[in-house]
């Protein structure tokens, strides 16, 4: 008998049989994951799980920043439950790679989210883009990244405590090897000169510092210490500055302020040289493609009606950054419970992600001047998650 999975994924190909053809895809595009399992909350608190099969990928078309539009919807899952970073669109545009974290399963007629392991390779070239392989990789990944030449993937295994290393050949994905990192490992991101992966431990408060030799990638074991709970990476143009959005509280908001951590990656011995307080909870990290700006995303409690420290929005933390000073300049409120941030390829605009509110928030860069534009850009979903293309 076919499995939910092997059912699910076969209704999506039904899906994008049947949606209208469009031209192929050329740049800018951003990718966004849609969740739609989380219900919100019952009378008594506890959290409503939705029936699987609702779940979205939107490719979005970004060329007028302040007008983005929709070009493409695939029917397929995706999750909240990690840092916003669970997906993303290769170096020369082709592919998309998402990975799907939480499914849900019934036991004794209660529905329950439970880790699964599945990444969905995406052909962006077709017309409509479709869903060509899904690759089988460890329990619950997570956060994942393509190396600068578009050649391999990472991918963090949450609950395996894993990284699997994906080989990409056209729209040919292949896992080559496994790398035990620590259980909880939430986020790994290549650094732009293809030589180290940086993997967040969350749980254990620490950066894995991961080298890169071609197709082959090692842990040797150099972790850096960071503020508590660190979920989210992002790395300098030049590959020399590394910051992680560090949430404090495994994941949610608890009212107090949190960090990101500064990490002085040249030379022979990587180390953290700045923690810098920002609001509660950042989930959501970008860094702008000029290298000068990167924001961080903070809950605040946006989600959390009932809580002391409850605010009705969430904001963004912008950081200047100066050679390997990093400063917070500005604050500016954003929707409830935002997720994911994406500059545009020009580092012009950036798309916050605003989950329970249904709509991306857009920002304006004018130099390191970043403004509220007051539009606001609506999906038919929760985006829990966002990356952008190339240029």
């Amino acid at each position: 008998m076919p499995s939910p999975l092997m059912k699910h994924c076969a209704a999506a190909s039904l899906a994008l049989l049947a949606t209208t053809a469009i031209p192929a895809l050329a740049a800018p595009y951003m990718i966004v994951g849609n969740d739609e399992k989380p219900g919100g909350t019952d009378a008594q608190g506890k959290p409503i799980v939705n029936p699987t099969g609702k779940d979205t990928i939107l490719i979005v078309d970004v060329a007028k920043p302040e007008d983005p539009k929709v070009v493409a919807t695939l029917p397929l899952e995706n999750s909240i439950v990690g840092p916003p970073t669970n997906l993303a669109i290769s170096p020369n545009g082709s592919i998309a790679l998402v990975a799907d974290s939480m499914t849900v399963a019934e036991e004794n007629g209660v529905r329950k989210q439970v880790p699964t392991d599945k990444v969905f390779v995406i052909d962006l070239k077709a017309s409509p883009p479709k869903l060509v392989q899904t690759v089988t990789v460890g329990k619950q990944p997570s956060g994942l990244s393509f190396s600068p030449k578009g050649d391999m993937a990472l991918v963090a295994n949450r609950a395996d405590g894993t990284i699997s290393v994906l080989k990409i050949d056209g729209t040919q994905v292949t896992q080559t090897g496994t790398i035990p990192i620590s259980p909880g490992v939430a986020h790994v991101e290549f650094t732009p000169d293809g030589k180290h992966a940086l993997a967040v431990k969350s749980p254990d408060n620490k950066l894995a510092v991961l080298d890169v030799d071609g197709d082959k990638v090692t842990y040797n074991k150099l972790d850096l210490p960071t503020y508590a709970f660190p979920y989210n990476v992002v790395v300098s143009p030049d590959s020399k500055l590394a910051i992680t959005a560090d949430n404090g509280n495994g994941g949610s908001s608890d009212g107090n302020a949190d960090a990101v951590s500064v990490i002085d990656l040249e030379g022979a011995h990587p180390h953290v040289i700045s923690h810098v307080t920002v609001e509660d909870a950042p989930e959501g990290l970008a860094m702008s493609p000029k290298g000068d700006l990167a924001v961080a995303v903070n809950v605040n409690g946006s989600n959390m009606a009932q809580a002391w420290f409850h605010k009705p929005t969430g904001s963004v933390t912008v950081l200047r950054i100066q050679g390997k000073t990093v400063t917070p300049i500005k604050t500016i409120q954003v929707g409830v419970l935002p997720e994911a941030a994406a500059f545009t390829p020009d580092g012009s605009y950036i798309y916050v992600g605003n989950f329970s509110d249904q709509d991306f928030s857009i920002l304006k860069v004018d130099g390191t001047e970043v403004t509220d534009t007051g539009k606001r850009f609506k999906v038919e979903g929760h985006p829990a998650s966002a990356r952008m293309g190339p240029r």
